[in-house]
């Protein structure tokens, strides 16, 4: 242990970062989350939930049901066990609307302090609204739109635009409270829902905008849709969907009598279901009303917005992307300064007359050369493919499916070859997914690394001694005396198929 934990310091930030511990009581479940620190791209290092229902029956009895206390308490109390394990010193903890609107909300509090041995906040709907956007701050790049926190006992709504919040509300619309107003009843709740989203009247500055969708029934309903859809990624932060399938599929759910024949359902936890008919049918009203452009679903919420507002301003303005590349650059490359190097080394490949790339292509390439060595430890035959499934399915935050996708294949193409043909059978149903120009730029920077490796061999402080530019009809390798003896077949053909993915002819100059 004593080896490991002088590596993680010496290669990595984790042993150097206090963790920091949120638990979040919501009106269905009770979660707590282990965050390795409050820093901008956050990695949990557990996460635990369970599903109590404190406000199943809150709105009709003003009380929080015993059987859900006493399962919440004994939840905190072990929650306080696990946070204890893990060396959490700060462990912050926060209640929504079961707790705030029960008439035995304080008892309760009293007893979960005690249990998880730390203050709980109560938080208002207009906090824990101000909390669901800035968990969306936290997961993506200027967002500009309506975030919605749809949860068990109200569903909280907040106009984004970049780092700025505007009109917020609280509706009673979470799912256990609509089966508890409306007796389990769809029809009623379809009512109830439509009379509440009329209580709004900023709701139409949403139009043609987007939309991003936060809480466990929504992200349940964006499974189901991806099963639907056969999409190739299950992966939930970023997964964007045009506002029309989302109505259409939503209103088909709160229609359906048995849920059991829905394909994916299986997937779906049995408490889930319950809710799922009332959450679709939140959402298919909702988006009637914003008119949104695009649905983007998110799993950052209140617990990372929390996290988010802990955050200096330096640390906010940090780029989400760039900063967890390189945090697993730290733990899983050879060299991070090397992969530093590969940034500005390819710099001089996207620039005229070279291929050109706007400023957010730009940032998905650097992106891909921090993370571009993390897969160096496999075996050289399955180094490609398991960099592909490892980057496609990796928690990154301030990016969209199809930027991650051209992430995972420009490192696959790193490993096997720009025109390895294993890559259209391997891979063909996420090329599908991005544009003929994210694909040819991806085969362009995984040639680029490939080259660049003959020469460094993984190591800094030796590309950026040979630089590489275009001149005339060629693209120019010039390597100093110093470096002669790197030229080699290997090298060459290399650098041959970088120069053909971008149309020039190849040059290798040796100089003085």
């Amino acid at each position: 242990m004593g080896l490991i934990s002088e590596l993680l310091g010496e290669r990595g930030r984790a042993s150097a970062l206090e963790p920091l511990g949120v638990i979040d009581i919501g009106s269905n479940s009770v979660r707590l989350v282990v965050y390795e620190g409050a820093v901008r791209a956050p990695t949990p290092l557990f996460n635990e939930k369970v599903l109590c229902g404190l406000g199943r029956s809150v709105a009709t009895t003003g009380r929080l049901d015993d059987g859900a206390v006493e399962r919440a308490v004994a939840a905190l109390a072990r929650f306080r066990a696990i946070a204890r394990v893990l060396h959490v010193k700060n462990l912050r903890a926060i209640a929504t609307a079961a707790v705030r609107e029960a008439s035995n909300g304080r008892e309760f509090i009293q007893r979960g302090e005690k249990a998880a041995g730390t203050r709980i906040e109560i938080l208002s709907g207009e906090k824990e609204a101000e909390f669901a956007a800035q968990g969306i701050m936290m997961g993506f790049i200027e967002a500009n739109g309506i975030a919605g926190d749809l949860g068990g006992g109200s569903l909280e709504l907040i106009d984004i635009s970049s780092d700025t919040l505007n009109d917020a509300g609280t509706l009673p619309l979470g799912g256990l409270r609509l089966i508890d107003t409306t007796g389990d009843r769809i029809e009623k709740a379809l009512e109830v829902t439509d009379e509440a989203l009329s209580r709004l009247p900023w709701i139409g500055k949403g139009k043609g905008r987007t939309f991003y969708a936060v809480g466990g029934t929504w992200r349940s309903l964006a499974k189901l849709l991806m099963v639907q859809t056969d999409y190739p990624l299950r992966v939930m932060h970023g997964y964007t969907v045009p506002t029309r399938e989302v109505i259409a599929f939503s209103e088909m759910l709160r229609r359906t009598k048995k849920l059991s024949g829905v394909r994916g359902i299986d997937e779906i936890s049995r408490q889930r279901r319950e809710t799922l008919p009332f959450g679709a049918l939140v959402m298919e009203r909702l988006l009637r009303k914003l008119e949104p452009s695009e649905v983007v679903f998110s799993v950052f919420g209140i617990r990372e917005g929390l996290v988010f507002g802990l955050l200096p301003p330096h640390e906010r303005r940090k780029d989400p992307l760039i900063c967890f590349c390189e945090d697993y650059a730290r733990l899983r490359s050879r060299s991070v300064e090397h992969a530093f190097e590969l940034t500005k080394w390819t710099d001089a490949l996207f620039q005229e007359p070279g291929p050109i790339e706007t400023p957010d292509e730009r940032r998905l390439r650097h992106a891909a050369c921090l993370i571009s060595d993390i897969g160096w430890r496999a075996h050289p035959d399955y180094r490609g493919e398991q960099s592909l499934n490892v980057v496609a399915h990796s928690a990154l935050g301030g990016i969209d499916h199809a930027g991650r996708i051209y992430l995972a294949l420009a490192i696959y193409f790193r490993h096997s070859g720009p025109e390895d043909e294993k890559s259209e059978n391997l891979s063909s149903r996420l090329t599908a997914t991005v544009s003929r120009r994210a694909l040819k730029r991806a085969r362009i920077l995984g040639a680029a690394i490939r080259a660049a490796h003959m020469l460094s061999i993984g190591q800094p402080g030796i590309i950026d001694e040979i630089p590489i530019s275009y001149e005339g009809g060629s693209l120019v390798l010039s390597i100093p005396k110093a470096y002669a003896s790197l030229d080699g077949e290997r090298l060459r053909r290399r650098f041959e198929t970088l120069a053909g993915q971008v149309g020039f002819a190849p040059e290798i100059r040796i100089g003085s």
